[in-house]
C-alpha cells in the first residue's frame, strides 16, 4: 500500500514539472507580440520670400487602432530632410524648406517594442524657383548609425549637417550661415564644428558616393551631449576668491552688537532707549538666522549633485542663418532625439 502511494506522488511531481517546464518554454513564444502599422503623410506648401516651405503631418496607426510611438524620418530618395517625435496620438509635425522643382517625400516609421516599421507612400510636391540664393538643410547620422538618435544619458551623439546651396551661382559675396539648435532637453547641449559654414558661388549642389569633401556641398558636424547623473556633490563656492567664513560673522556681529546695544542702554533709562534695544534685539535675532537661510548653505555645503539629463522623447530643431546685410535667410530642419 505504501509503496503505491510514493508512485502515486512521484507521477504527481514528474507531471507538475513536465507543466513548469512547459511553460516556461512556451512563455516567450505567448508573450511576443508584434503590431503592423500604416504610416500616412500629408504635405502642403506656403512661399515665403521666394522659398517654398513645406510642413509635413505624419500620422502611424496600428493595425489594431493603437498609436505608434518613437519617431519618424523624412526622406527624399535617400537623403533625411528630417526626423521628428511622435506624440501620444501617433502624430508628428515638421517643416522644412525646398529647393524649387519637383520632390518626392515620404515618411519611414522606426517601429518600437510593439509595433513593426513602415513607410508612407511617395507625395510629389512641386516647390517654386527662385532666383535668391539660398540653401537647405538635410541630416545623416554619425554616432549612433541610424535615425532615431537613442542615447543614454551621459553620451553622446554625432550627426553630419549637409548646407545644399540654392541658386548660389547668383552669389556676389561668399554667403556665412550660422547653425545653432533649440529644443534641447534639460541637462544638454549642442555644438557645431563649424558652427559658420561658408557657400561660395561655386560650392557643388550635389554630391555623388565616395566624392572628395571638395566636391560635395558643405557640412558641419553637430554633437549632441547629454549629462549623467553625477555621484559627488560638488565644492561649495569661493567668495570674491576668498573662503568665506558665515558661522563666524552669524556668531561674532550678533554678539557685538547685543553688547554695544546692553551697553548704550544701561546708560540711557528713558523708554527712547528700551524702544531701541527692542529693536536691536529684533536685528540680531534675523542676523543670527541668516546662517540657515539658502544662501548660507549654498556657499558652505555647494550644490546638489549634477542632473541627468531626464528620459524622454525630444524633437530638436537645428536652424541655420544667413544675412547679407539686408534681409535674412533662415532655414530650419529637425532632429528626433530620445534620451534612455
Amino acid at each position: 500500500m505504501r509503496g503505491m502511494i510514493r508512485r502515486s506522488l512521484r507521477l504527481k511531481a514528474f507531471a507538475g514539472l513536465s507543466i513548469a517546464l512547459a511553460m516556461g518554454v512556451f512563455a516567450p513564444v505567448v508573450c511576443a507580440s508584434t503590431v503592423s502599422t500604416s504610416t500616412a503623410l500629408n504635405v502642403t506648401t506656403h512661399d515665403l520670400g521666394g522659398r517654398t516651405k513645406a510642413t509635413v503631418q505624419v500620422t502611424v496607426t496600428g493595425d489594431d487602432g493603437t498609436p505608434g510611438s518613437g519617431a519618424v524620418a523624412i526622406k527624399e530618395g535617400g537623403k533625411t530632410l528630417a526626423s521628428a517625435s511622435l506624440n501620444g496620438e501617433g502624430q508628428a509635425t515638421t517643416e522644412i524648406t525646398l529647393a524649387g522643382g519637383a520632390h518626392n517625400l515620404s515618411a519611414t516609421y522606426s517601429g518600437d517594442s510593439t509595433h513593426v516599421a513602415s513607410s508612407s507612400t511617395a507625395q510629389a510636391v512641386q516647390a517654386t524657383a527662385s532666383a535668391t540664393p539660398g540653401f537647405t538643410l538635410s541630416l545623416a547620422p554619425i554616432s549612433p548609425t541610424s535615425f532615431p538618435m537613442v542615447l543614454t544619458a551621459g553620451n553622446a551623439g554625432t550627426v553630419t549637417v549637409t548646407l545644399t546651396p540654392v541658386n548660389n551661382a547668383a552669389l556676389t559675396a561668399p554667403m556665412f550661415v550660422t547653425l545653432s539648435c533649440s529644443g534641447l532637453p534639460d541637462q544638454s547641449s549642442c555644438t557645431f564644428s563649424p558652427a559658420t559654414v561658408e557657400i561660395l558661388s561655386t560650392s557643388p549642389t550635389s554630391c555623388t558616393t565616395g566624392s572628395a569633401a571638395s566636391a560635395c556641398p558643405p557640412t558641419s558636424t553637430m554633437v549632441l551631449q547629454t549629462v549623467a547623473a553625477g555621484t559627488a556633490k560638488n565644492a561649495a563656492p569661493r567668495v570674491n576668491g576668498k573662503d568665506s567664513n558665515p558661522i563666524a560673522w552669524a556668531l561674532l556681529l550678533p554678539g557685538m552688537l547685543g553688547l554695544g546695544g546692553l551697553a548704550w542702554g544701561a546708560r540711557r533709562r528713558r523708554w527712547i532707549s528700551r524702544a531701541s534695544l527692542l529693536a536691536l534685539l529684533a536685528v540680531v535675532t534675523v542676523l543670527g538666522t541668516t546662517g540657515c537661510n539658502p544662501r548660507y548653505y549654498y556657499y558652505n555645503h555647494g550644490p546638489d549633485t549634477n542632473l541627468p539629463t531626464p528620459s524622454g522623447s525630444y524633437t530638436i530643431t537645428i536652424t541655420g542663418q544667413s544675412s547679407n546685410g539686408i534681409t535674412a535667410v533662415t532655414n530650419s530642419t529637425t532632429l528626433a532625439l530620445t534620451v534612455q
